[in-house]
């Protein structure tokens, strides 16, 4: 298995945590103990931290090492609260957000909130052990209580982005799944009775071939008209499942959006087009759709469908993240479609965020000898 590298993007937080340690720092030097032992103890209790909640965020350092760098940082933390000044306390808060992050991502995150109860309770604890004045060690509480909770926010807010992501792409491949189910016991039930009629005429025939050869013929040419009507039924319920209607296409993207957790908007005001352009355009819908759905990351979708100046226009956009905005092999074979007929496929990231693909069809579609004349 690869092992997973860390986001860059987790380390904001480490960022914005760090930060307030910055006058911690400052205290180092006017410390009543030696700065020699105070600034590589902080150095090491701020580089623990970074690794412990840059890996809780990003998942690239395994849960032991979090709980066993968890237990470390607070006894850190701890030590070097009570063996210097009330500047201090600080470290209680990041040890409190430090268990908020490795411990928040669970539905019912009852660890982190009792462990965060912990610090709290110490810092009241070193607080009044040490003689404080009050108002120094309910600050650095009121403080530790409020940093924690947003911590906590944020890491039940990442375990839902991702249960949702996990989610849509379910409903997506399920969707996929019960369409070929659908189309496979189309296939059964078109081909069980003729099958199976086959196979009894192909019986008498070989019955009958020896005694009775006029009936034998009668019956093989029973055989070929049933096999005969039997290949149109098959061609038409291949076509149909290929080249659905576009109204038909439409109603299934709105449905296959829906299904992963999509919201759709279709817009159409082109109404009676040509067998040639309404099937081509279901194409085009199929694959656009498809691309939203597996790697958009989008939470909504418009259609739109219309006609201007004897062209037919259809644009897909979202407001994902514009992944697919280079041709794969679906959109390469999609342009070729579009091109044979003397129209054009354009696809790439739209104004505002989120991907567009727009193709534009002549509304007398062309054949493509006509094109290549």
């Amino acid at each position: 298995m690869t092992a997973r590298l860390p986001h860059v993007g987790g380390f904001f937080w480490v960022a914005v945590w760090l930060f307030p340690l910055l006058g911690t720092l400052a205290t180092v030097g006017d410390t009543a103990r030696p700065a020699i032992v105070a600034g590589p103890a902080l150095g090491l209790f701020c580089l623990l931290y970074t690794l412990l909640v840059w890996g809780a965020f990003d998942g690239f350092i395994p849960r032991r090492y979090l709980v066993i760098g968890y237990a470390v940082l607070a006894t850190m933390g701890l030590s070097l609260a009570l063996a210097y000044d009330f500047n201090w306390l600080l470290l209680l808060l990041y040890v409190s957000t430090t268990s908020a992050a490795v411990f928040g991502d669970r539905s019912k995150p009852v660890l982190a909130v009792l462990l965060i109860g912990a610090a709290l309770t110490t810092t009241i604890a070193v607080g009044v052990l040490k003689h404080y004045s009050p108002a120094v060690y309910l600050s650095h509480a009121f403080g530790l209580v409020l940093a924690s909770a947003l911590v906590l926010v944020v890491r039940q807010m990442s375990r839902l982005i991702r249960e949702l992501s996990t989610t849509r792409r379910r409903l997506a491949e399920s969707a996929v799944a019960e369409e070929r189910l659908r189309f496979a016991r189309d296939l059964h039930d078109l081909l069980g009775h003729t099958l199976s009629l086959i196979v009894v005429k192909a019986e008498v025939v070989r019955r009958l071939a020896e005694r009775d050869p006029a009936a034998a013929a009668a019956q093989a040419a029973d055989i070929e008209e049933v096999g005969r009507r039997a290949l149109a039924e098959i061609r038409e319920a291949v076509t149909g499942y290929r080249e659905a209607g576009l109204t038909a296409e439409l109603a299934r993207a709105r449905s296959d959006l829906a299904a992963a957790g999509v919201e759709a908007f279709v817009r159409r005001t082109a109404d009676s087009l040509p067998s040639a352009i309404d099937a081509l355009l279901a194409w085009v819908v199929r694959e656009a759709v498809t691309n939203v759905i597996r790697h958009a990351g989008a939470s909504e979708c418009e259609l739109a469908l219309y006609t201007e100046n004897n062209v037919v226009t259809l644009t897909v956009s979202d407001n994902g993240r514009g992944s697919g905005s280079s041709f794969g092999n679906g959109l390469t074979g999609l342009a070729e479609r579009v091109s044979a007929v003397g129209g054009t496929l354009a696809a790439g990231p739209r104004a505002g965020g989120g991907f567009q693909l727009t193709a534009t069809v002549p509304a007398a579609a062309r054949k493509p000898s006509e094109v290549a004349a």
